[in-house]
């Protein structure tokens, strides 16, 4: 009996088979030619990182600061590459007079390449939430990436030689006096690539 059930649903498919019609089994127009169905080449590259930030602190100053002063900038790249948006969120500091980019691996000063806050004038009280938003364009480069494609800027901060910080100024004299009057910058932090855009 089992030999027979087994041709019966072999018959069973044939017959299905040659029934149909021969459009019915044809692979859709729309699908014809797509790689939707494809298996990804192993040679596939990840897009380059789109999204970049920085927290901020008085420990990563050179020299470290004494401060509660905390600071987050964030960065994404647009679909074409040649606008960064940022945006700059603060807490607990006091008498920020601007805030930038400059180029320089950890534990080293470098130049100003991008201005993102200010020059504002000194003891404007505390900050906590949003400092600045802006967007970032080869044309706002200065110092040694003036005249460069944005592209050099996303390049070194791609190899964590690009850091953000605030420098603060309570208007009084006598500078670096304590929290909320560091010129030379209160909080800073590396900028690093976090992937690309969800």
């Amino acid at each position: 009996m089992r030999p027979l059930a087994t041709t019966g649903v072999l018959l069973l498919l044939v017959t299905l088979l040659a029934t149909c019609n021969p459009a019915d089994r044809a692979v859709p127009t729309e699908l014809r030619g797509s790689t939707a169905l494809a298996v990804p080449s192993a040679s596939v590259v990840a897009p380059p990182a789109q999204n970049f930030d920085a927290h901020l602190s008085g420990d990563d100053e050179v020299p470290a600061r004494d401060t509660r002063g905390q600071g987050e900038l964030k960065l994404q790249l647009n679909a074409a590459g040649d606008t960064l948006e940022y945006k700059i969120i603060s807490s607990n500091i006091y008498n920020v007079v601007q805030s930038h980019i400059h180029i320089a691996p950890a534990g080293i000063n470098g130049p100003i390449v991008v201005f993102l806050y200010g020059l504002v004038p000194a003891g404007g009280g505390r900050t906590d939430g949003v400092l600045a938003s802006g967007i970032i364009t080869a044309g706002n480069l200065i110092g040694p990436l003036a005249g460069h494609p944005l592209s050099d800027l996303l390049r070194l901060i791609r190899h964590d030689s690009a850091y953000a910080n605030a420098h603060t100024n309570d208007g009084v004299d006598g500078t670096n006096t304590g929290p909320g009057d560091f010129p030379g910058g209160e909080i800073r932090g590396q900028v690093r690539a976090l992937g690309p855009k969800p």
